[in-house]
């Protein structure tokens, strides 16, 4: 079920960034729309199903988890507030291959906290990443409009990892449909906020613009990010994070075929090196977690195990 959850999630993020750059709005609307259209579908299922552990995350003991919750959603909306400008200042190709710096961010994250990672992770980290670049023939281009759009993508992999992270923790105990509420929520609210704060318009679209965003919605938010999120509870965020770079390759082949954004000739031997990284870091991950599986089984006493 993990393996199919990661498959979906890829295939459905990679419609992400044409989606956005196709779109006739501006990308703080797009990005509030999906993320409060995403809690309007989970809240009816979340709070009729979970409502026990809605109590628990904002009482007591779970008040822990609870804030991991929001402050996932915070470094969710810190992401898209900054990756999906990104999409319409500068290319596609571009705005993913530097979004597909996750990974790297995720490393230094899981350093910070103290883990140590396999030789293996990074090797297969700094080649995923040079293979995505390639795998998208990123465009650097030195016009204002498109460097601000590079820096926005740089920083839109930063503020993924950070969420990726604190989604990592929160879903020890927290179910993916109570998570993913709380998570898209506060994330919502905060790009609702932004919008009114900046007069972002958020209606009188098109019926395109509109069925974008509800493309939007039913792929990249529920079918990618919240089975990244699912996949968080047996998966490591640095592995998640490096499987979210097989997006870059898909994305810039839907520009392609789409908006006629034409990839350069590198393509196919940077989805190659993708390929192998994604592999090295996955193969090298499960080594690591066979070894740790047979040195301890215990369960920590204060993990409350959850369904999902």
């Amino acid at each position: 079920m993990t393996g199919a959850a990661l498959a979906v999630a890829v295939f459905a993020v990679s419609s992400s960034a044409p989606l956005i750059a196709f779109a006739a709005a501006p990308a703080l609307a797009v990005a509030f729309w999906r993320n409060m259209l995403a809690v309007a579908v989970l809240s009816p299922f979340a709070l009729t199903r979970r409502r026990s552990e809605f109590r628990f995350v904002t009482t007591g003991a779970g008040r822990r988890e609870g804030m991991f919750c929001v402050l996932s959603g915070v470094a969710l909306a810190a992401h898209f507030a900054a990756w999906m400008p990104s999409a319409k200042l500068t290319s596609v190709a571009a705005a993913t291959a530097l979004v597909a710096t996750q990974p790297v961010w995720q490393g230094l994250i899981a350093r910070a906290q103290g883990r140590r990672l396999p030789v293996g992770v990074w090797a297969g980290i700094g080649v995923a990443v040079v293979g995505a670049v390639l795998a998208t023939g990123a465009d650097f281009t030195v016009s204002g409009q498109a460097f601000t759009g590079d820096l926005l993508a740089l920083a839109g992999g930063l503020f993924a990892a950070v969420y990726t992270a604190l989604g990592e923790r929160a879903r020890v105990t927290v179910s993916n449909a109570t998570y993913t509420t709380i998570c898209y929520g506060v994330c919502g609210l905060i790009l609702l906020v932004v919008c009114l704060v900046g007069r972002v318009p958020l209606s009188g679209f098109d019926t395109g613009t509109w069925l974008a965003v509800l493309a939007l919605v039913g792929g990249a938010q529920l079918l990618g990010h919240s089975m990244f999120s699912y996949a968080l509870r047996r998966v490591s965020a640095t592995t998640v994070s490096v499987l979210i770079l097989l997006e870059a390759p898909g994305a810039a082949l839907i520009g392609w075929a789409w908006l006629g954004q034409l990839p350069d000739p590198v393509t196919l031997p940077g989805l190659s090196l993708l390929l192998v990284g994604v592999a090295v870091v996955v193969l090298s991950s499960a080594r690591t977690a066979r070894r740790a599986t047979r040195v301890s089984t215990a369960v920590p006493a204060d993990a409350v195990p959850v369904r999902d």
